[in-house]
């Protein structure tokens, strides 16, 4: 094939992993080294088998409930947050708590318990079924409501109309969540929302790059998990735009009929998916003809988050034990 019949590559940028993900994955690698196994992980510390997988095979134990942890032992709260009950069960079984909760996540948490002290009745924008939300919600169940499209906004019926705060869970779609809060200022003109907005940047920035791309690309390819939310928004976010998009676990979930008639591919990941398999993606397309690997950077991101003070103590008591 001659160059001038290369088929063309788009690697979009910012991609993959965010630092909440970074994170948590850093908390459970260094409290396993500094440590040593067992260390349990309470649900996935981030939705991608991958990364699970490989957290696995180096001694840490996922369980679906803190009641499944022996007595005494440490455990990690996930990514995605744990509700009030949650703690409170690990402290009547004394475990070693470390949390990995994205600090974007406990920012929605703290706006959730400010909102029900102040009497307000809480609506939650998300997916019922989701950790994020799951754990968000015990933070007040009594005064939250989850609502998860405009129609869902209709049927709600509240103590005070004129008493009513909202939050999102943060790997939503901008778009999908701007439609259900137009809904509930429509539906409840006084209602109040967090100071900035709960959608996190990662998943912004991703969604924007797919946006930036979507008129140039014959196909989106999205590496991520099918449990992983954000992964899934940025599908949507393509196919709401006439895009043709797929979401990939691996190089192996490409069907060959996606590439056929495709001149230009477009390739992204989720926040919670590893670089080393969008490498795989590339390797794979460019044996397909994809050898025109265009880089495009569409928002810089250049965001850290600190360690919990258990893993900096560890760190520290550890001088073998590093943090990169």
């Amino acid at each position: 094939m001659s160059k001038s019949d290369a088929k063309t590559l788009l690697l979009l940028k910012p991609r993959g992993f965010c630092a909440g993900v970074v994170r948590a994955i850093d908390i459970v690698r260094i409290a396993l080294e500094a440590f040593g196994p067992p260390i349990y992980v309470r649900k996935e510390i981030v939705h991608n088998r991958f990364v699970v997988e490989d957290l696995q095979a180096k001694g840490a134990i996922f369980v679906d409930s803190v009641d499944e942890v022996p007595s005494g032992e440490r455990v990690i709260y996930s990514a995605h947050g744990v509700s009030p009950e949650v703690r409170d069960s690990s402290k009547l079984r004394n475990l070693r708590v470390i949390d990995a909760t994205c600090p974007l996540v406990t920012k929605v948490h703290v706006e959730a318990v400010k909102f029900a002290r102040e009497g307000y009745s809480l609506i939650l924008i998300g997916h019922r079924d989701h950790d994020e939300v799951i754990g968000t919600l015990g933070e007040a169940p009594a005064v939250t409501q989850v609502v998860g499209s405009p129609e869902e906004v209709e049927s709600l019926n509240l103590p005070d109309p004129n008493r009513v705060a909202y939050l999102t869970q943060t790997t939503l779609s901008l778009d999908e969540t701007t439609d259900i809060i137009t809904a509930l200022k429509k539906k409840f003109p006084n209602i109040k929302g967090p100071a900035a907005q709960d959608i996190c940047y990662a998943t912004e920035n991703r969604q924007t790059a797919v946006k930036h791309v979507s008129s140039e690309a014959d196909l989106l390819l999205v590496v991520g998990s099918e449990n992983s939310s954000n992964s899934n928004r940025l599908v949507e976010v393509a196919r709401n735009l006439s895009a043709a998009s797929h979401l990939i676990d691996s190089y192996k979930d490409i069907e060959p009929e996606w590439l056929e008639s495709v001149k230009t591919i477009a390739l992204t990941a989720g926040a919670s998916a590893p670089e080393r398999l969008v490498e795989e993606v590339v390797k794979y397309l460019a044996g397909k003809g994809f050898e025109n690997v265009q880089e495009v950077e569409v928002v810089p991101e250049n965001v850290r988050f600190g360690l919990p003070p258990e893993i900096v103590e560890a760190i520290a008591s550890a001088p073998s034990v590093s943090a990169d």
